[in-house]
């Protein structure tokens, strides 16, 4: 049945095996001994007719079927938290919302546009857990992420950020001692810089006649990749957003300006399906980055 509380029951014991990576310390987290826990799962396992955990020598490990449960049973429970917290709290908004977001966002978007937000809503927490990486909601454990590039079809619903160009930048000392790029096949004289990781497009897409230009040093996130442009380690190319003030204030100067329109990046802040009324927590978060957290540059 539909209302049966132990169905409900069995689901927040799954998802503390999942949080807890283990039978035991789960059982210790919910006041269960651990028969009483692997019982539970063994009897939703056997009412869906599918494997969701399996045991190995070096612990758990979810299956397919049991990653794709465990999605839907947290956002059950969680829908529940939520409808349980505006029944007594009259929908303000009113606990944590978790961002997962780069950077080079969080620096010169996010957190500015945090402070005015959480000044008019005393009940609203904000973690923010910082990676340029691509990483999943869940395994960030976020309820909002900040991501940029076009985004594919997916179990996520998507607002956008807007869009920024895609600017190569250097600063003042490196462009005097090694000369302004005039055409991207300069690069090849140049030394660039780049991320550590796979971006979903590359961030030196020229292919000059001698050859592709040459990656000389590396970091791991965008504000890395701009401190190492502002120490005149070599050539960048970042959004515009992320380097708006350092041009303003001449830390940096953009170049390769006359070599055809600038390709444009855009952001998106991006949530989870949950099959329900969104939580008035995640709706107020994600309007005020609508509304002031944008990366488009400001119009003249």
């Amino acid at each position: 049945m539909v209302g049966d509380p132990a169905r409900l029951r069995e689901l927040e014991i799954f998802a503390a095996v999942v949080a807890e990576e283990s039978f035991s310390a789960a059982a210790r987290a919910s006041g269960l001994t651990p028969s009483a826990v692997s019982k539970a799962v063994a009897r939703l396992e056997r009412r869906l007719g599918v494997r969701l955990v399996a045991r190995t020598t070096r612990g758990l490990t979810l299956t397919a079927e049991g990653r794709d449960f465990h999605l839907r049973a947290v956002s059950i429970l969680c829908a529940l938290e939520e409808a349980e917290r505006e029944a007594t709290t009259g929908g303000r908004p009113i606990g944590t919302v978790t961002i997962a977001t780069s950077a080079s966002y969080g620096h010169h978007t996010l957190y500015p546009a945090l402070r005015p937000l959480l000044a008019e809503h005393p009940d609203l927490d904000v973690v923010v857990r910082q990676n340029d990486a691509v990483v999943a909601l869940l395994d960030a454990e976020a309820d909002i992420a900040v991501r940029a590039g076009e985004m594919p079809p997916s179990a996520m619903l998507v607002r956008s950020l807007g869009h920024g160009p895609r600017l190569v930048v250097g600063s003042p000392a490196y462009l005097a001692a090694r000369g302004v790029p005039r055409t991207p096949d300069d690069l090849a004289d140049h030394d660039l810089i780049d991320f550590t990781y796979q971006r979903h497009k590359p961030t030196w897409p020229y292919r000059p006649e001698s050859g592709p230009p040459g990656v000389r040093i590396r970091a791991s996130d965008g504000e890395g990749v701009r401190h190492m442009a502002l120490a005149g380690l070599g050539l960048a190319r970042l959004t515009e957003f992320v380097v708006r003030a350092d041009l303003a204030a001449g830390r940096l100067v953009s170049v390769l300006d006359d070599a055809g329109p600038p390709e444009t990046e855009p952001f998106h802040a991006v949530w989870l399906k949950s099959g329900g009324p969104l939580p008035a927590r995640i709706r107020l978060v994600l309007d005020h980055l609508a509304a002031h957290g944008r990366i488009d540059p400001p119009s003249h």
